[in-house]
């Protein structure tokens, strides 16, 4: 059984949707909580886990928690960024395998991740979208370091085919002494219990959202008949369904692009379907203002964020009933997660070990319960050859008393002060 802490979750009061934005947020709090996020899935890609990754750290700093977050490196875009309210991002020199996604390194990234996690005082990691293998990754490591740990699954998976097979066993292995798990509708969390064999009580739903300021209405700007899709051209989004005597704005991208594109052009179709090509979130809203409805045609969903943006610039919504997308929201709810984390102790590497050989079987129990222990003798090793008291302590940036918004000095350990002054 995964580890229960108290203050075990039932079913959330539901939500309402209403205009929130980062600056409503901004309240002090007197405990802070210093937060590491983690996945493959973050900007310069583009997609409802990634916008979801960079929105909630936005409302998070703006209520007093430090926040950075942990993801490899795309292309040239490697080490440290600022974003908007001055959010860190590691963008770390991992090799993607797949589909944005990194190969499992284990002991070959924990030297950094040690490292990260020691000089920014990271006491929580929360890790993002079950198909991330540096998701799993983080959380691997986190667990030796004696770190509290979160993940949000965000996607919905099978049961049946071989990558589903090893993706659930994968799954039952990182999640069976992960201390919370998010999932972001009902349906979502029914999956992720039976894929991973959890007990529901440590199992919280808190939905996706959206800041309706940033998708409103623009009557002006709509076309005759047209309607909208906005989402990854990959088969589990449905893409290549097909519909008659109407008009479309395509955006997104994907591998099912091809057969899009050779649509039209079988059918002499071109003015009437437009694709568009992968678009930056800014310009979403844009898009959508123009059409009268907004077509989702997911074959699987766990939660659909674009709904909710669509239905916010006033477009009729027709989904697939599929997943999570009938139960269609946050920061605070993501707070009392972090809270009860932050109370409950961590199990010991003993304990860790047992319920890794109980939860996984007696084969891939032990198999990874023995790398646990290599991966403990390694973070021994690393602590003797580099200790943690002589790693300097990150300055902080963000946050209502970060070092941007209030001009500060930092000692380091020859004593020496640096003033600190933001540039933009």
């Amino acid at each position: 059984m995964a580890y229960k802490g108290e203050g075990g979750h039932g079913q959330p009061p539901s939500a309402t949707l209403s205009q929130v934005s980062p600056g409503s947020l901004y309240t002090r709090r007197t405990h802070t909580h210093y937060i590491c996020m983690a996945s493959d899935f973050f900007y310069p890609n583009m997609g409802g886990v990634e916008s979801h990754i960079y929105q909630l750290p936005q409302c998070l700093i703006g209520r007093g928690d430090k926040v950075i977050i942990v993801i490899h490196a795309y292309g040239n875009r490697k080490g440290i960024h600022y974003l908007t309210n001055d959010l860190k991002v590691y963008y770390v020199p991992l090799k993607v395998m797949y589909n944005q996604s990194m190969a499992m390194t284990l002991f070959h990234s924990l030297p950094l991740l040690k490292y990260i996690f020691v000089q920014e005082r990271v006491t929580i990691i929360h890790s993002h979208s079950s198909f991330s293998a540096m998701a799993h990754d983080v959380l691997f490591h986190a667990k030796t370091m004696g770190l509290q740990t979160v993940l949000t699954d965000h996607p919905l998976s099978g049961f049946a085919k071989v990558h589903s097979v090893l993706t659930n066993k994968l799954l039952t292995v990182s999640l069976c002494d992960t201390s919370r798990i998010i999932c972001v509708s009902y349906t979502s969390k029914e999956n992720t219990v039976l894929r991973a064999a959890l007990i529901t009580e440590i199992v919280s739903v808190i939905p996706n959202a959206v800041d309706p300021t940033d998708f409103t209405p623009d009557p002006f700007r709509r076309h005759d008949s047209i309607t909208i899709v906005v989402s990854r051209l990959v088969y589990r989004k449905g893409t290549n369904l097909k519909y008659s005597d109407l008009n479309f704005i395509i955006g997104g991208e994907g591998p099912k692009r091809i057969i899009l594109q050779e649509v039209p052009e079988r059918y002499q179709l071109h003015d009437r379907v437009h694709l568009l090509g992968a678009l930056e979130h800014k310009n979403v809203r844009n898009v959508l203002v123009q059409g009268h409805i907004f077509l989702n045609t997911s074959l699987t969903e766990a939660f659909c964020m674009v709904i909710m943006e669509a239905a916010s610039c006033g477009l009729q919504v027709v989904s697939t009933r599929v997943g999570g997308i009938p139960e269609v929201n946050v920061v605070e709810r993501t707070e009392k997660v972090y809270d009860q984390v932050s109370v409950e102790s961590v199990l010991p590497m003993d304990k860790q070990l047992d319920r890794l050989i109980s939860h996984s079987g007696p084969v891939t129990g032990y198999i990874f319960a023995l790398l646990a222990v290599f991966n403990f003798l390694f973070l021994i090793f690393l602590r003797w050859m580099a200790p943690d008291s002589i790693i300097d302590t990150g300055i902080d940036a963000t946050g209502p008393r970060g070092a941007w918004t209030h001009k500060c000095s930092h000692s380091k350990r020859g004593g020496e002060n640096i003033k600190i002054s933001k540039t933009r």
